[in-house]
C-alpha cells in the first residue's frame, strides 16, 4: 500500500457523532502519517485503541496487476482491525517462572522462561515457554476475588481459562461489540497445585471458584505479554494473551497489537467517492469493499463513513460488492436497498465454519457464525442474493467431511444465494499470526502444514480440487450448487456490468 496519497484531518474533521467521549493520545505519531488527528475513546469497546484521523487524496484503489485477486478496484476506509480484543493485568501479578519461582509481570522482560500450558491426549499440561515481548497500557480495571484469597486486577478485555473454555472478565458494553463468553461467580478458573513441572497436567479438582468481580472505577496501568504458547500462569491461574501478526508494518507500526489497536481512519472517505465516481475518466468498474480490512467493524459504528460511500455508489449507479463478517451491514440496510434499484450490489458474508468452540479460538473477535448466518437471513428475506464464503477453511481443523456438512447445512438454512469454499492461504503476516496460534494449540499439526505450505502462502492444487469437491457435494444436497460468490441483486432494467469474484485476502 502506498501511504502517499493521505494528508492529515483537520483538528474538526471526521469527529464521531457521540462528543465528549474523545482524549488526544500522548504517543509519538508513526512516521508515514505525519500530521495525523489522534483519538481515544473513553468507552470500553475501544480501551486501548488508537484512531489516526486522515485525509485521503484517493479512495479508489487500483489493485497491482500481479495480485492474484480477481478484481481491480478497492474502496478501504480503514487500515487495521478492531475484531481482535486486547489483555492487559495488573503489574504486581505474579507470574510462574520456568525455574518454579515468580516474578511480578511489570518486571519480566522479552526473554524470560516461564511457564505456559500446551493441550495434548485430551489434557492441558504445564510446559516450559518464552515471553517473546512486553508492552503496558492504561485501561479501566476490575478486581477478580477467587475462592481460597486469590485476587486478580485486569481489564474487562482479557481472558481467563475456565472448565468451559476462555472467557474474558467482563461481556462487552452495549453497542460496543458482538456478543462474547465472560465470567460470572458459577465459573471456576484453571488452576496449578503444588506439582509444578513440565508435563504435568492440570487438575481441575483444584479449580479455582470466583467469588466476585466488581469494577474498580479508575484506569490502571496494566501490562500484558507475548509468549510461545500464548498463555502464561497468572496468579497461580491460566491467563490467555495478546499475539502479534507481521503486517501494518508499512506505517512503521507493529505487526501485532498496532494492527487490532491502531485503526488509520480516512475521515473524508465519502467525499473522495463522490469525487472520483463523477471524473469523466471513471467507467463505473466494479468496486469491492472488505477485501483487506473489514468496512464494517466496530469502529464504523462510531465513525459512520459506509453510509457516505453507500449513498454515492447509489448516486452514480456504481456497481459494488461488500464482503464483511460484522453484522452492523444491517444498520444500512435502506441504503443497500436504495442503491440495488440502480446498481448491481453484491453482499458476502464469511463463514468458514460453525463450531462455536473453533471460533471462540480463533476469531473471537468477531460476530459468532450463528449471528453473521442471522443476518444473511435478514438481508436474504429484504431481497438480497447474500452469497457466503465459506472462508477459510483450516486444514486438519475443520476439512472434516462432519464440519463441512455442518456448515453447508447452516448456510443453506439460512437462506443464502450460494456458498463458494476458500481454503487458508497465509500470506506474510498472516502467516506468522496462524503458525504461533497453530502451534500453541494443535502443535500436532505443525509437519502437517510445513507439508502443505513449504514457504508458500498456497495449498497444493490437489488439496484445493479435492476440498472444493467435497462442498461442492454438499452444496448441491441443499440446493446450493450456484457458486457464483457475488451474486447480486439487480437493477430493475438488468442493467450493470457482470459482478465479480471475491477471495479471501487476509486470514480472519
Amino acid at each position: 500500500m502506498r501511504w502517499a496519497n493521505l494528508t492529515s484531518a483537520p483538528h474538526d474533521a471526521g469527529a464521531p457523532a457521540r462528543g465528549g467521549e474523545t482524549a488526544p493520545a500522548a504517543a509519538p505519531l508513526p512516521l508515514a502519517l505525519p500530521g495525523a488527528v489522534v483519538r481515544t475513546f473513553d468507552t470500553p469497546g475501544f480501551a486501548g485503541m488508537t484512531f489516526y484521523e486522515v485525509r485521503a487524496k484517493s479512495m479508489l484503489n487500483r489493485v497491482p496487476g500481479t495480485s492474484r485477486v480477481p478484481f481491480e478496484w478497492t474502496i478501504n476506509p480503514y487500515r487495521g482491525c478492531g475484531h481482535a480484543c486486547s489483555y492487559c493485568l495488573a503489574g504486581d501479578t505474579e507470574i510462574l517462572l520456568a525455574d518454579g519461582g515468580s516474578r511480578p509481570l511489570a518486571e519480566l522482560t522479552p526473554g524470560d522462561k516461564i511457564y505456559g500450558t500446551r493441550s495434548t491426549d485430551n489434557h492441558r499440561r504445564l510446559v516450559v515457554t518464552e515471553v517473546l515481548a512486553h508492552w503496558s497500557t492504561v485501561k479501566p480495571a476490575y478486581r477478580l476475588l477467587l475462592d481460597g484469597g486469590g485476587e486478580l486486577t485486569a481489564s474487562g478485555d482479557h481472558r481467563f481459562l475456565t472448565e468451559r473454555g476462555w472467557k474474558h472478565v467482563t461481556g462487552p458494553t452495549i453497542g460496543d461489540g458482538p456478543p462474547r463468553p465472560y465470567l460470572t461467580t458459577s465459573d471456576r478458573l484453571l488452576a496449578i497445585d503444588d506439582d509444578v513441572a513440565a508435563g504435568v497436567a492440570l487438575d481441575r479438582r483444584v479449580a479455582r471458584r470466583v467469588r466476585s468481580i466488581e469494577p474498580l472505577g479508575a484506569d490502571r496501568t496494566l501490562y500484558d505479554i507475548t509468549t510461545g504458547t500464548g498463555d502464561f500462569i497468572a496468579n497461580g491461574v491460566v491467563s490467555h494473551n495478546c499475539f502479534a501478526r507481521n503486517t501494518h508494518t508499512y506505517l512503521d507500526l507493529d505487526a501485532g497489537r498496532d494492527f487490532d489497536s491502531k485503526v488509520v481512519v480516512k475521515v473524508n472517505a465519502a467525499e473522495v467517492v463522490r469525487r472520483e465516481l463523477a471524473a469523466p475518466r471513471w467507467r463505473r468498474a466494479h468496486l469491492a469493499m472488505g477485501t483487506n480490512v473489514d468496512c464494517y467493524q466496530r469502529a464504523e459504528g462510531r465513525y459512520r463513513l459506509m453510509p457516505g460511500i453507500l449513498a454515492a455508489l447509489r448516486d452514480f449507479a456504481n456497481p459494488f460488492s461488500i464482503l464483511t463478517k460484522g453484522t452492523l451491514i444491517l444498520r444500512d440496510l435502506a441504503l443497500l436497498r436504495q442503491a440495488a434499484e440502480v446498481t448491481r450490489v453484491g453482499v458476502a458474508f464469511s463463514v468458514g465454519f460453525v463450531d462455536e468452540a473453533m471460533w471462540r479460538s480463533v476469531e473471537s473477535g468477531t460476530p459468532s457464525p450463528a449471528r453473521r448466518l442471522d443476518a444473511v437471513r435478514t438481508l436474504t428475506e429484504a431481497g438480497f442474493d447474500v452469497s457466503v464464503l465459506m472462508a477459510p477453511i483450516l486444514p486438519g481443523l475443520t476439512d472434516t467431511d462432519e464440519s463441512i456438512e455442518a456448515t453447508v447445512a447452516a448456510i443453506a438454512a439460512a437462506g443464502a444465494a450460494s456458498v463458494t469454499p476458500l481454503p487458508l492461504h497465509l500470506r506474510p503476516g498472516a502467516r506468522e499470526w496462524y503458525a504461533a496460534w497453530l502451534a500453541r494449540e494443535h502443535p500436532a499439526l505443525l509437519p502437517r502444514y510445513r507439508e502443505l505450505y513449504g514457504r508458500g502462502s498456497y495449498l497444493p492444487k490437489d488439496y484445493q480440487r479435492e476440498l472444493v469437491a467435497r462442498v461442492r457435494l454438499a452444496a448441491r444436497r441443499y440446493g446450493l450448487d450456484r457458486t457464483d460468490p457475488a451474486r447480486a441483486r439487480q437493477p430493475a432494467d438488468g442493467a450493470g456490468p457482470a459482478p465479480v469474484d471475491t477471495e479471501q485476502l487476509t486470514l480472519l
